[in-house]
């Protein structure tokens, strides 16, 4: 479009100077509110609130801008002699016929380019809503990570045809680019090993979205991740965000099949032979209960006695589950063996303590 004379618009008829006014005011509207919504995110990548009334004031001074363009441009078309928006409008209608509106146009495909993106990864399904299943949790996890890196890469691209489009020399800049790159990257190390150390995890399938884990003393359900960050929520729903460079160690609970571990502890006067058949028969009724038999892999484990504690003789038993349905399968396991152990006349002991004064010290009369 280098080159387009768009001053002829000046003489064309009305009817003309009409549809491209309506143009004009619906480009502008779209190009204002683009630029807020830029301010906007800008805003809301600084992390002290004071500064959003800073962008929030270079957003309304964009939309002035681009009012004033429009009022210019709509000065020249119908032929208004009025200053300076005259001169303004001649001007800005020779540079939209030299490269402006090659600009627009690039701008306008990467909008649409970034939109698609979107819309392509909204269609994208990852199976139903039933058992946690891993392969659905990676592919999830992978689509998000080339999502992003998809828009990226679409801004990139429309950003440096803009930048071409101006006369700016693209090459040089990339080059300046690549060497300032070098130089920040040894001042953002951490920013270097927190990508490191993302892709790996991804690469190698550590965890994924969806996951339960563990990273040092926080803990929750993996809500997004890429590969600069993890960001958690916990049971309170709190949220934590932790750079990918900082997890050395990382624990996951709800790898392919999980594992509840019950605790029953019974007072030392009951007969453990006896305890240890009602537990068995116990878990074997919830192991064959239809409403929680698909939450099992395999039949629950009566260990036996596990350990003869200060107030009571505890016996361990296993469940073995489905991922992420342990701590469900162990609550209800709580509560049906309390409801059995009443039943069968088993005392479940409360902590006891018997206090020992010693003798008294006799003394010898001379």
């Amino acid at each position: 479009m280098d080159g387009l004379d768009l001053t002829a618009l000046a003489g064309a008829g009305l009817g003309v100077k009409l549809l491209v006014a309506l143009l004009a005011l619906f480009l502008a509207f779209w190009i204002g509110r683009a630029g807020a919504r830029a301010f906007g995110w800008v805003a809301r990548l600084t992390r002290d609130p004071r500064d959003d009334v800073f962008w929030r004031w270079l957003g309304r001074a964009w939309a002035l801008l681009v009012a004033l363009a429009l009022v210019s441009f709509l000065f020249h078309l119908f032929e208004l002699a009025i200053e300076p928006f005259a001169t303004w409008g001649r001007l800005l209608v020779r540079w939209l016929g030299s490269r402006g509106l090659s600009v627009l146009f690039i701008g306008v495909a990467t909008y649409a380019g970034y939109r698609l993106v979107d819309a392509l990864a909204g269609r994208i399904r990852f199976g139903g809503e039933g058992p946690f299943e891993r392969q659905r949790v990676r592919k999830e996890t992978l689509a998000n990570v080339v999502q992003s890196t998809l828009k990226g890469l679409v801004v990139t691209l429309g950003v440096l045809l803009a930048l071409a489009n101006l006369g700016i020399d693209v090459g040089a800049l990339i080059a300046g680019a690549g060497i300032a790159g070098l130089a920040v990257s040894f001042a953002a190390q951490n920013l270097v090993r927190d990508v490191i150390n993302g892709f790996f995890i991804l690469l190698e399938d550590q965890y994924g979205v969806g996951d339960i884990i563990k990273v040092g003393d926080l803990a929750g359900g993996v809500e997004r991740m890429n590969l600069r960050l993890t960001v958690l929520r916990d049971l309170e729903g709190k949220v934590h965000f932790i750079p990918n460079g900082q997890i050395n160690r990382v624990t996951v609970m709800s790898r392919d099949w999980a594992r509840a571990v019950v605790d029953v502890g019974v007072a030392y006067k009951e007969d453990v032979d006896r305890v240890l058949e009602v537990v068995r028969d116990e878990a074997a009724r919830f192991y064959d209960d239809p409403e929680w038999r698909d939450r099992f892999t395999e039949p629950p484990q009566v260990l036996g006695v596990d350990r003869l504690g200060d107030n009571a003789v505890v016996i361990r038993t296993l469940f073995t589950t489905r991922a992420k349905e342990q701590w469900g399968v162990g609550r209800e396991f709580n509560r049906r063996i309390k409801k059995r152990l009443d039943a069968e006349g088993i005392e479940i002991p409360f902590p006891q303590r018997t206090l020992w004064f010693g003798e008294p010290l006799k003394i010898e009369k001379a």
